[in-house]
């Protein structure tokens, strides 16, 4: 039996469902309210866990939090996201380890062979951890969630200009920037529709 079997937790409490899911909003304007060290780590000792394709975590990510760091940032993304990101107190930006199977031995120890089929195959490489580091981008949203953080994901930058600027050695890539902080006064708006399950789900 496991542990949360044995701890008698079958699922999230409604409170829960709300703060990760049904009442979480992606705030676009931040209070000025900091936003601490050890909430980032937090953030990330959640967000690491997520399933990855034979566990390779692919994802990496830079918290850019100083006035310089911000301005570096602030220039590569789409003019209607500058104000977002320059009231936010921390901006993640979620990268992807372009050779992230060198750590195969060490997350994967069972077949370490796996890195070299991936040294040898650099388009499914890039495919596969691709993939993964998007799931592991989805679980960092919901854990910045349950540390008491909002956050606002975009993918409105260039992304070679960040890379260049940020990432220049050319191992990371970037995949989206994250704005983190505590809302605003009027940071969203109402929510907007979601599709129905029968548009969405079926049944085989």
């Amino acid at each position: 039996m496991d542990t949360l079997s044995e701890a008698g937790l079958t699922g999230l409490s409604e409170t829960g469902r709300s703060l990760l899911f049904t009442e979480a909003r992606t705030a676009s304007f931040f209070a000025p309210t900091p936003v601490t060290d050890e909430e980032l780590s937090e953030i990330w000792e959640l967000a690491k866990w997520p399933p990855t394709q034979a566990n390779t975590q692919p994802l990496r990510v830079l918290f850019v939090r100083t006035a310089e760091g911000k301005e570096r940032l602030i220039k590569h993304l789409a003019e209607g996201n500058r104000a977002k990101s320059q009231s936010a107190p921390v901006v993640a930006v979620l990268a992807l380890d372009t050779r992230f199977h060198e750590h195969v031995p060490q997350v994967f120890p069972h077949n370490p062979g796996l890195q070299d089929h991936f040294e040898g195959n650099p388009q499914k490489r890039i495919q596969d951890g691709t993939f993964s580091a998007a799931l592991q981008a989805g679980y960092f949203i919901i854990a910045a969630r349950a540390v008491g953080l909002y956050a606002g994901p975009m993918t409105g930058f260039d992304k070679a200009g960040v890379d260049a600027e940020f990432f220049p050695d050319g191992r990371f890539t970037s995949l989206a920037v994250v704005n983190l902080g505590h809302p605003a006064e009027n940071a969203y708006r109402d929510r907007l529709p979601r599709l129905d399950p029968a548009t969405t789900v079926q049944w085989a």
